[in-house]
């Protein structure tokens, strides 16, 4: 009788523990040695410069704020302080590592008072756990930190080739929080329940706080040979990409996801980006009626070889002629979050207009977010397919709690 009471009290005790300390990630195995770029859903744990984000994930301060589509002619813009509870997406390179698709390039420098645990849940937003952290580190007892040991921090991500139902993707990494719903995600990021459902080998449509789920954006993909340093290169729709060494800003959208590149407004030095055999440098676009239709005439981006621009001179006809090329719209660098809509996405946010870097001088562009304003969760508008769906095999594991302990109790009770 003493037995059952206790196994009674047992059960209470350990299924009042909440349910999103069983977090789940999304996992993509892998056999060879590619890469892909990625994206990942980071919540700033303190008011942080741009370059200090940067630090934190290894990653180049221009390449978050194209991804973001900031400004990147605002003076002194590396510097500018971004406020505490803002989301950002942060580009990655996703690699194959102990079998599993993960980001591995990002190292942490511990500090006085750091734990594996506030490592991982604060400064990192909960994209990687403690028993991750130990475990890629060798770490036997996680008490005994030294300040100024520098830790490998794995990250999850997602390549599933690229695509999403073999159309061209890129993959963000997004960590569940209170008040989401797999609905309101996919309001959030223009993709179908369905979708997230399925990239993610979900049985039912029910997520935890703490969950870590591949969202499929769709993108603009690039066609550079495999021996370009900017090869696989993929841009989310109405987000920019700042490659070639600073030189070269491509875009994606909006209305269409054909990727579109021009010289960079940045004050580097740079190799020429005129094409060959004409006048047109890259990113000019020339077109002529015809009786047949409209004969259109481009310099296009080909990739970073051996530190040169390559530029091809394209040529067709078209059934009417293009008007000029919109680029995505860009936001002002952000000095405040809407709270409400951070704490409560299921309300329906209202995501941050698209945008990027302008090659020309500021100006005012319908459907620009408010000047310092940052609406959560950074996510501009797609125009990609409903319904898609993700191939690729996935799997998901629980972490943080380990259950097996309240199977071993039990049986040592009976």
């Amino acid at each position: 009788m003493a037995n059952a009471h206790l196994i009674s009290f047992l059960l209470v005790f350990f299924l009042s523990f909440p349910l999103n300390t069983l977090s789940k990630s999304t996992i993509e195995p892998c056999s060879n040695s590619d890469s892909c770029p990625a994206l990942l859903g980071y919540t700033l744990y303190a008011d942080l410069k741009v370059s200090e984000v940067a630090a934190l994930f290894q990653t180049d301060p221009f390449a978050i704020l194209a991804t973001n589509s900031i400004d990147l002619t605002v003076p002194d813009v590396a510097n500018h302080i971004l406020p505490s509870g803002l989301f950002l997406r942060i580009p990655t390179r996703c690699s194959c590592s102990d079998g599993i698709r993960k980001s591995v390039s990002t190292r942490y420098k511990t500090r006085p008072a750091d734990t594996l645990a506030s490592i991982a849940d604060s400064i990192y937003g909960g994209l990687a756990s403690a028993d991750q952290i130990r475990e890629a580190n060798g770490i036997s007892d996680p008490v005994a930190l030294e300040v100024g040991q520098t830790l490998v921090v794995p990250l999850p991500c997602a390549c599933f080739n690229s695509t999403d139902n073999f159309l061209p993707a890129a993959y963000l990494s997004y960590v569940v929080r209170d008040g989401d719903s797999v609905a309101a995600i996919a309001a959030m990021y223009s993709t179908t329940i369905t979708d997230i459902m399925n990239a993610n080998a979900m049985g039912s449509p029910v997520v935890r706080p703490g969950d870590i789920l591949a969202i499929p954006l769709p993108a603009c993909p690039s066609m550079f040979p495999r021996y370009a340093s900017d090869y696989g290169l993929i841009v989310a729709n109405g987000t920019y990409s700042i490659t070639a060494g600073h030189c070269v800003q491509c875009s994606c959208g909006p209305g269409n996801l054909n990727l579109y590149c021009i010289p960079a407004s940045m004050a580097v030095s740079c190799s020429s980006m005129q094409c060959s055999n004409s006048n047109m440098m890259l990113g000019n676009v020339t077109s002529r009626p015809t009786s047949a239709g409209c004969n259109v005439t481009s310099c296009n981006y080909g990739g970073f070889v051996n530190g040169s621009i390559v530029t091809k001179l394209t040529t067709s006809l078209q059934p009417r002629c293009p008007g000029q090329h919109q680029l995505p719209s860009v936001i002002q660098p952000p000095i405040s979050v809407i709270h409400e809509t951070y704490l409560a996405p299921s309300a329906a946010p209202i995501p941050a207009q698209a945008g990027g870097i302008m090659p020309s001088p500021k100006s005012s562009v319908p459907g620009t977010s408010l000047p310092g304003t940052f609406t959560l969760p950074g996510v501009s508008p797609s125009t990609g397919p409903a319904g898609s769906t993700s191939g690729a095999p996935i799997y998901q594991f629980a972490r943080i709690l380990d259950v097996n302990v309240f199977c071993l109790v039990l049986i040592f009770f009976l």
